[in-house]
């Protein structure tokens, strides 16, 4: 059957190809209602233009990415006007140039240039950095990035991590139309529910759509219409735009161009609609929280294995999995300081994703630390280059817990929730990502003992000597870390997980007294439906404490069988683990049977995590890493 939309009501926003899109609509039997959402506006000045091109014509750029054809002739038309138009296309045919798609290299190609290369579809930022991969060495060079609406973060933070000194030249700005009346008009009728499908062609649409909704008071109305609608987007980054504010998208087609939008749309547009108001597709009420069953990470390995449902593979991830035993990250932090890394999102995730991405693991976790919690709460954190974290003003008799400062706001550390939210829209839809924070007892002992320790004699000595100072510490540090933990999972965490890396030094007997409680405390109030790690170290014969703490998943280390573990902490119980991270170190052949020795303990039972027992070493080869990812998928097939 030929698609057709059987004359439903079909609205998309479109200035430039308003007529193209009003014909498609109109062609696959659909009554159109096109409107403008954006215009153009140009911003580089004088000035600017011919800093660029002097630049150019200096030798000082070697690579420019090209991000939009319009922004090729916006740039070109400023440029020549200060330089000359000869001599500025013949300097861009001298260096490497990177266009983001075919709109680009039509662009380029009407002038008489070629690009070095295109960009794959669908063409995203990805694509640039993996054709820039693929083709482009730029460590070392200056690249010039041709900017439109909001810079690019995740550009730019990929290829500084490549080595690269990136320049930003914005060309023009988004702005509403200067007409708002046929937007009034049209929002009127998608939120009174007169129309039945709706497309967007562009991320700024949505962004623009629901700022002009807020100002007229129907952003509420509009979003309950946009539920029991059908929802077309036109690629990935418009999609992505879509679920960030929590509406659905429906549609989207395998070739991100405006027809085979409308036509997608056209064929599944009155079947769609049909379940929808069948109540088979559930409106989007509400924001879907991490754990919703309609997400796209929800069926992944790791989350089914969190709730220790059958997978067609073990999933597996590693601790400290972006690290410096990777040539990407030492890149990175040969030019950033650990804490201005951690401070930074767009370069946090862009680590991130280029070990998921390099490893082939099956989630991520949000780069950051156990520590920088530490600092709103009155502690004075140095990460020292060599020496590791220390603290200044460490708590070393009761008197001092009163100095700890009540974290009743997490603003303070909107640099990780940033880097979560960042991460988030930068991974693929089906990955989770685990967010993080330390446990309170590792957290108290790094305040009381100012720093790394071997016998924990000062944290002991409070513990054992002020149960009351003990216990207002401990209170404190579990109220901020819940807090802190379930903000994480507001801004995009999947899940998320407690590292007690310090607990090992407790017998059983404390570790119930002083330390349990407070872990329970957190778990019980964690986000419902999320699950949580429960992770320590150092004393197998804590596991079944960790399993009491409340936890759906107990991380445990390589100090005891898994098959053991696993019977200490139930095995209706998810666990994971527990490869010694120096196996890493061996030869393949030896990696390869302790893995295999790992998954026979587990004996394809649903809830198998495979994971290290602690974080990836410095001195690891990265080649053995993805060669233990490959092992474990390849072994654990069902």
């Amino acid at each position: 059957m030929s698609p057709s939309f059987r004359h439903l009501r079909v609205a998309a926003f479109e200035s430039r190809r308003a007529p193209e899109a009003t014909r498609l609509i109109t062609q696959f039997a659909g009554t159109p209602l096109v409107t403008p959402l954006l215009r153009e506006v140009p911003t580089i000045e004088s000035a600017a233009a011919a800093d660029f091109g002097n630049r150019l014509l200096v030798g000082e750029i070697g690579v420019i990415v090209f991000l939009t054809g319009v922004g090729f002739q916006y740039l070109l038309a400023a440029v020549e006007r200060q330089i000359g138009r000869e001599r500025y296309l013949h300097a861009l045919a001298d260096i490497t140039t990177i266009a983001r798609g075919p709109k680009v290299a039509h662009a380029m190609r009407e002038v008489g240039l070629v690009p070095t290369c295109v960009a794959a579809a669908p063409h995203t930022w990805r694509e640039v950095l993996a054709a820039i991969d693929q083709r482009v060495p730029v460590d070392n060079q200056t690249v010039a990035i041709q900017e439109y609406g909001e810079s690019n973060i995740s550009l730019e933070a990929g290829l500084e991590a490549r080595g690269a000194r990136v320049i930003a030249v914005p060309v023009y700005r988004w702005a509403l139309p200067d007409d708002l009346q046929p937007l009034h008009d049209t929002l009127q009728s998608l939120a009174a529910g007169h129309v039945d499908v709706v497309l967007f062609t562009s991320a700024i649409h949505v962004t623009h759509l629901l700022q002009v909704a807020r100002r007229l008071g129907l952003e509420a109305s509009l979003r309950q219409a946009l539920s029991r609608m059908v929802v077309g987007s036109i690629g990935p980054t418009t999609s992505d735009m879509l679920r960030q504010h929590d509406l659905p998208v429906d549609v989207e087609p395998e070739h991100g161009k405006l027809k085979y939008l409308v036509r997608d749309a056209a064929q599944r547009a009155a079947a769609l609609l049909a379940d929808k108001r069948r109540g088979r597709i559930q409106p989007v009420e509400t924001p879907a929280p991490a754990a919703h069953a309609t997400a796209p990470w929800h069926d992944s390995p790791f989350l089914k294995a969190c709730r220790c449902e059958p997978t067609s593979v073990t999933p597996v991830w590693l601790m400290r999995q972006a690290g410096r035993y990777m040539a990407e990250y030492r890149r990175v932090r040969k030019k950033v300081p650990f804490l201005e890394l951690c401070k930074n999102p767009a370069l946090c995730s862009e680590v991130m994703c280029t070990a998921v991405t390099r490893l082939g693991v099956d989630a991520a976790i949000v780069f950051s630390d156990l520590l920088p919690i530490l600092e709103p709460m009155g502690l004075d954190l140095e990460f020292a280059p060599h020496g590791g974290p220390v603290v200044h003003n460490p708590v070393r008799e009761a008197r001092d817990v009163d100095r700890i400062v009540e974290l009743e706001s997490v603003d303070a550390l909107d640099f990780v929730l940033e880097a979560v939210r960042q991460t988030r829209r930068d991974l693929p839809p089906e990955m989770p990502l685990i967010g993080f924070a330390g446990a309170p007892f590792t957290l108290a002992s790094y305040a009381i003992e100012g720093g790394s320790s071997r016998s924990y004699i000062h944290t002991k000595t409070i513990m054992y000597r002020d149960p009351g100072a003990w216990r207002a510490l401990m209170d404190r540090f579990a109220r901020a870390v819940t807090r802190y933990l379930n903000a994480q999972i507001a801004a995009g965490a999947q899940a998320v997980q407690l590292f007690d890396s310090w607990v090992g030094c407790l017998s059983v007997a404390d570790y119930r007294q002083f330390v349990l409680p407070y872990v329970q405390q957190i778990i019980a109030a964690i986000t419902p439906g999320v699950p949580v790690i429960n992770f320590a170290t150092g004393n197998p014969a804590l596991n079944q404490l960790l399993a009491e703490g409340g936890s759906d998943v107990v991380g445990v280390d390589w100090r005891m069988r898994l098959s053991d573990a696993w019977q200490a902490i139930t095995p209706q119980r998810a666990i994971q683990g527990n490869l010694d991270p120096c196996v890493l170190l061996a030869d393949r052949q030896y990696l390869r049977q302790q893995v295999a020795q790992i998954l026979a303990m587990a004996e394809r039972r649903p809830g198998h995590i495979f994971n290290l027992g602690h974080g990836v070493l410095p001195q690891t080869p990265v080649d053995n890493a993805i060669a233990l990812v490959d092992a474990v998928h390849e072994l654990s097939q069902r």
